[in-house]
């Protein structure tokens, strides 16, 4: 295939000509991966953006790849991608203050009750936490969406860049909270998201699952699910939510 020639090209020669061939030919992989970003966030994000950043990603892709690893570029370059979108949109602080105030009181009340309880808190014990009703509760939980829908991050691994493992690098919001990779450490940290995961309710699990890990936009989940696009955010949150809380949990262990 010519596509080949021109890797062994660049491979051999890393000229700059090779290199541009590569480009233009996965440009369209930064395209899909920042319209699929793009869907759920907000109207004030602009996709343009995401595409500039993942250009870098793309750039960075193809000067780092090794065939020798017998992992398709493509695999490869959509998690670079997806990396540098993600260090762009988390350096544009894109979500408004009043919107993280309310993502801090929902995480302070999970992780409150997290550790009365012993359990996660169910939706009731939350909202007369908070003295708000459930409706109020679920009306937060989609209030709160932006600073939960990119929480959980794909990290490729470093042998075969196929397999996906959860990554929890901004899990806990608010800067006062902690750093859970550095009080935990990466594999308590780990340990910690995987039982979480597991004990929640299996929608969602479900959810979880849709998103992070088989790349379903909101809607589509939705749609897999029987309910409205604003109850999987909700659901979505709330997993986030949860997690937080278990991890804030065991660091104040």
């Amino acid at each position: 295939m010519a596509i080949d020639k021109v890797w062994q090209e660049y491979i051999e020669t890393r000229s700059k000509q090779a290199k541009d061939k590569l480009l233009v030919e996965y440009a369209s992989l930064v395209k899909y991966t920042a319209q699929r970003m793009a869907i759920n966030l907000p109207k004030s994000v602009s996709v343009d953006d995401l595409i500039s950043s993942g250009i870098l990603g793309l750039i960075k892709a193809v000067e780092t790849f090794d065939p020798v690893r017998e992992v398709k570029f493509e695999t490869f370059a959509t998690h670079k991608i997806r990396g540098a979108i993600l260090d762009e949109l988390r350096a544009l602080d894109w979500v408004p203050r009043s919107i993280r105030q309310k993502s801090r009181t929902l995480q302070r009340a999970y992780a409150k009750l997290e550790n009365e309880l012993g359990r996660a808190a169910y939706d009731d014990e939350i909202a007369q936490e908070l003295g708000i009703s459930v409706k109020e509760l679920e009306e937060m939980l989609s209030d709160v969406s932006p600073t939960t829908i990119l929480s959980l991050e794909e990290a490729r691994s470093g042998h075969d860049g196929d397999s996906k493992q959860t990554k929890i690098m901004d899990i806990i919001e608010d800067p006062q909270g902690g750093d859970a990779l550095k009080e935990l450490g990466y594999e308590e940290t780990k340990k910690v998201l995987k039982e979480t995961i597991v004990s929640l309710p299996e929608k969602e699990k479900l959810v979880v699952a849709l998103y992070h890990y088989e790349e379903l936009t909101l809607k589509e989940i939705g749609e897999v699910l029987g309910i409205t696009e604003s109850r999987v955010s909700q659901i979505h949150s709330k997993a986030i939510l949860k997690m937080r809380s278990r991890l804030i949990r065991r660091m104040n262990e």
